[in-house]
Protein backbone atom coordinates (compact mmCIF):
# COMPACT_ATOMS: atom_id res chain seq x y z
CA UNK A 1 0.00 0.00 0.00
CA UNK A 2 1.28 3.43 -0.90
CA UNK A 3 0.50 6.62 1.00
CA UNK A 4 -0.60 9.52 -1.19
CA UNK A 5 0.96 12.85 -0.13
CA UNK A 6 -0.13 16.19 -1.56
CA UNK A 7 0.39 19.88 -0.87
CA UNK A 8 -1.80 22.89 -1.57
CA UNK A 9 1.43 24.90 -2.04
CA UNK A 10 2.85 22.93 -4.99
CA UNK A 11 2.03 19.98 -7.23
CA UNK A 12 4.20 16.87 -7.41
CA UNK A 13 7.32 17.53 -9.47
CA UNK A 14 6.88 21.31 -9.52
CA UNK A 15 8.72 24.22 -7.93
CA UNK A 16 8.36 24.75 -4.19
CA UNK A 17 7.25 28.35 -3.55
CA UNK A 18 9.89 30.71 -2.17
CA UNK A 19 8.06 31.10 1.18
CA UNK A 20 8.99 27.51 2.05
CA UNK A 21 12.71 27.97 1.27
CA UNK A 22 15.74 29.49 2.96
CA UNK A 23 15.29 32.49 0.66
CA UNK A 24 11.76 33.09 1.93
CA UNK A 25 10.02 32.66 5.27
CA UNK A 26 11.64 29.21 5.71
CA UNK A 27 8.48 27.57 7.04
CA UNK A 28 7.36 24.05 6.21
CA UNK A 29 4.76 23.73 3.45
CA UNK A 30 1.26 22.43 4.07
CA UNK A 31 1.07 18.67 3.50
CA UNK A 32 -1.84 16.24 3.44
CA UNK A 33 -2.00 12.48 3.07
CA UNK A 34 -4.36 9.55 2.69
CA UNK A 35 -4.22 5.75 2.55
CA UNK A 36 -2.78 5.26 6.04
CA UNK A 37 -3.12 1.51 6.68
CA UNK A 38 -4.99 -0.07 9.57
CA UNK A 39 -2.68 -0.94 12.42
CA UNK A 40 -0.62 2.22 12.10
CA UNK A 41 0.62 3.28 15.55
CA UNK A 42 2.65 6.31 14.51
CA UNK A 43 3.72 8.39 11.51
CA UNK A 44 7.15 9.78 10.67
CA UNK A 45 8.28 12.27 8.02
CA UNK A 46 11.67 12.93 6.45
CA UNK A 47 12.45 15.63 3.89
CA UNK A 48 15.78 15.47 2.09
CA UNK A 49 17.60 16.57 -1.07
CA UNK A 50 19.48 13.84 -2.98
CA UNK A 51 20.90 16.43 -5.41
CA UNK A 52 22.96 18.28 -2.79
CA UNK A 53 26.71 18.31 -3.52
CA UNK A 54 27.49 16.11 -0.50
CA UNK A 55 27.99 12.36 -0.02
CA UNK A 56 24.46 11.69 1.27
CA UNK A 57 21.14 13.45 0.72
CA UNK A 58 20.94 16.76 2.60
CA UNK A 59 18.38 16.45 5.40
CA UNK A 60 15.85 19.29 5.67
CA UNK A 61 13.37 17.86 8.17
CA UNK A 62 13.09 14.94 10.58
CA UNK A 63 9.67 14.61 12.23
CA UNK A 64 8.38 11.62 14.18
CA UNK A 65 5.88 10.53 16.84
CA UNK A 66 3.02 11.91 14.75
CA UNK A 67 -0.38 10.48 15.72
CA UNK A 68 -1.78 7.92 13.25
CA UNK A 69 -5.07 9.85 13.05
CA UNK A 70 -3.32 12.96 11.72
CA UNK A 71 -4.22 13.62 8.06
CA UNK A 72 -2.33 16.84 7.36
CA UNK A 73 0.17 19.43 8.50
CA UNK A 74 -0.65 23.09 8.11
CA UNK A 75 1.99 25.56 6.95
CA UNK A 76 4.75 25.85 9.56
CA UNK A 77 3.18 23.11 11.73
CA UNK A 78 4.81 19.98 13.15
CA UNK A 79 1.47 18.37 14.05
CA UNK A 80 2.38 17.77 17.68
CA UNK A 81 5.17 15.45 16.60
CA UNK A 82 8.77 15.43 17.73
CA UNK A 83 11.38 17.12 15.55
CA UNK A 84 14.92 16.00 14.97
CA UNK A 85 18.11 17.62 13.70
CA UNK A 86 18.43 18.65 10.06
CA UNK A 87 21.71 19.12 8.22
CA UNK A 88 21.63 22.86 8.96
CA UNK A 89 22.49 21.69 12.50
CA UNK A 90 19.25 22.83 14.02
CA UNK A 91 16.04 21.15 15.13
CA UNK A 92 12.99 21.53 12.90
CA UNK A 93 12.41 22.38 9.27
CA UNK A 94 15.08 23.98 7.10
CA UNK A 95 13.83 24.90 3.65
CA UNK A 96 15.47 24.40 0.27
CA UNK A 97 18.63 26.45 -0.22
CA UNK A 98 20.71 24.82 -2.96
CA UNK A 99 23.98 26.43 -4.01
CA UNK A 100 23.40 29.22 -6.57
CA UNK A 101 23.89 27.96 -10.12
CA UNK A 102 23.86 24.28 -9.05
CA UNK A 103 20.72 23.54 -11.06
CA UNK A 104 17.37 22.20 -10.01
CA UNK A 105 17.29 20.15 -6.83
CA UNK A 106 14.59 17.66 -5.86
CA UNK A 107 13.12 17.65 -2.35
CA UNK A 108 11.54 14.41 -1.18
CA UNK A 109 8.88 14.64 1.53
CA UNK A 110 8.60 11.00 2.66
CA UNK A 111 5.89 9.86 5.07
CA UNK A 112 6.07 6.51 6.85
CA UNK A 113 3.25 4.59 8.58
CA UNK A 114 4.71 2.55 11.45
CA UNK A 115 3.34 -0.46 13.32
CA UNK A 116 4.98 0.61 16.61
CA UNK A 117 5.83 3.85 18.39
CA UNK A 118 9.34 5.22 17.90
CA UNK A 119 11.50 5.20 21.03
CA UNK A 120 13.58 8.29 20.26
CA UNK A 121 14.09 11.47 22.23
CA UNK A 122 13.73 14.89 20.58
CA UNK A 123 16.66 15.86 18.36
CA UNK A 124 17.22 12.52 16.63
CA UNK A 125 18.98 12.44 13.27
CA UNK A 126 17.67 10.94 10.05
CA UNK A 127 20.00 7.96 10.51
CA UNK A 128 18.72 7.35 14.03
CA UNK A 129 15.11 7.58 12.88
CA UNK A 130 15.68 5.20 9.96
CA UNK A 131 17.34 2.70 12.31
CA UNK A 132 14.44 2.94 14.79
CA UNK A 133 11.89 2.43 11.98
CA UNK A 134 13.66 -0.68 10.63
CA UNK A 135 11.17 -3.55 10.45
CA UNK A 136 8.22 -1.34 11.45
CA UNK A 137 7.21 0.34 8.16
CA UNK A 138 3.69 -0.65 7.09
CA UNK A 139 3.49 1.80 4.18
CA UNK A 140 5.18 4.88 2.83
CA UNK A 141 4.69 7.59 0.26
CA UNK A 142 6.50 10.61 -1.08
CA UNK A 143 5.90 14.00 -2.60
CA UNK A 144 8.70 15.56 -4.63
CA UNK A 145 9.08 19.30 -5.10
CA UNK A 146 11.88 21.18 -6.83
CA UNK A 147 13.85 24.37 -6.26
CA UNK A 148 16.70 26.19 -7.99
CA UNK A 149 18.66 29.32 -7.10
Amino acid sequence: MSILITSTAFDAGTRIPRDYTGEGRDVSPPLAWENIPDGTQELALICDDPDAPVAEPWVHWVLYKLPPTLTHLSEGDHGGGTEGFNDFRRIGYGGPMPPPGHGTHRYYFKLYALDAPIALDPGATKKELLAAMQGHILAQGELIGTYER
